[in-house]
């Protein structure tokens, strides 16, 4: 537990969700937040309640890989735990974590998995037929304790930063998703070992990192969600596989989007034409190689 460090990214979260998170996790290890601004609200109750817990904030919002990378660059132990504020981890995680990492210090990387959804994946392939096989196998659990994947979410990940020549491990182009993805693809493309573990279960909360749900900010983050979601798919496709097969897979969503403003302009639906609209400008952008540069008015 000593040479454990979790690293909490947070951006403006509310109270109750990163205390809950903090509450999940064992006494003895050490904690560090990094705060994506340049003020943490609720340092003084945190550092009230927990002893284990540094507060670090990053001065702006470097995205979910900038942020992660300062931390990962001040934390001091070879093992890091990327958690999401809004993850509460089972109440034996940290009872199995050491046994975990013994079992084989080889890792680069391990994925947990969740305690209750089974609709979203926690880890699989890059290959269809082999992501089908696993979901399948997964779905009917039949899959390894300690399964060898090719990708899993950064939800929640244990690093073993001995595996990496140096601390800033997520490209910063990306501002917000894929970038997890990204990362397993290059240590596999390396022949580096990504794992799933059914020891280490957590409970994802899903979109709760950021602001109350009815903040005045929410238009602008699910703006931003769309706008990156789209530019980072068509962002992640070319640089690991080239600008064509890009294109290729980004192509279809791009006439989707053109004719799901036209429609909606039409029905006068104004949530979901801004939607599509986000997710124009996103793959948009992308495809010009333009920079992951929208904010939405959030900083």
């Amino acid at each position: 537990m000593k040479n454990i460090t979790v690293l909490i990214l947070t951006f403006n979260t509310p109270e109750n969700i990163i205390l809950d998170c903090l509450s999940s996790i064992d006494e003895d290890v050490k904690i560090l937040i990094v705060e994506n601004s340049n003020s943490f609200a609720h340092k003084d109750k945190v550092l009230s309640k927990f002893d284990n817990v540094n507060i670090l904030c990053t001065g702006k919002n470097l995205g979910y890989g900038g942020g992660n990378n300062f931390g990962i660059e001040k934390a001091k132990t070879d093992y890091i735990l990327i958690l999401n504020p809004d993850v509460i981890c089972g109440n034996d995680f940290f009872n199995h974590l050491n046994g975990v990492i013994e079992k084989n210090k080889n890792f680069s990387i391990i994925g947990c998995q969740y305690l209750y959804d089974r609709v979203f994946m926690p880890a699989g392939f890059f290959n269809k037929k082999s992501n089908e096989k696993f979901i399948e196998n997964f779905k009917d659990d039949k899959i390894e304790e300690l399964a060898e994947v090719d990708w899993v979410t950064g939800c929640s990940m244990l690093l073993n930063i001995t595996k990496f020549n140096n601390k800033k491990i997520f490209d910063e182009n990306f501002f917000l998703y894929f970038e997890e993805f990204d990362l397993c693809k290059s240590l596999k493309d390396k022949g580096e070992k990504v794992y799933s573990s059914k020891k280490l279960k957590i409970h994802h909360l899903g979109f709760k990192s950021s602001f109350e749900d009815n903040s005045s900010y929410k238009k602008n983050i699910n703006r931003m969600r769309e706008w990156h979601w789209m530019w980072s798919s068509f962002y992640f496709y070319k640089k690991n596989y080239g600008y064509i097969y890009a294109l290729n897979k980004i192509i279809g969503k791009f006439i989707k989007a053109t004719f799901k403003i036209i429609y909606f302009s039409l029905t006068f639906n104004q949530i979901e034409k801004e939607k599509y609209k986000y997710r124009f400008l996103g793959i948009y952008n992308s495809i010009l190689n333009k920079p992951s540069s929208f904010r939405g008015n959030i900083d």
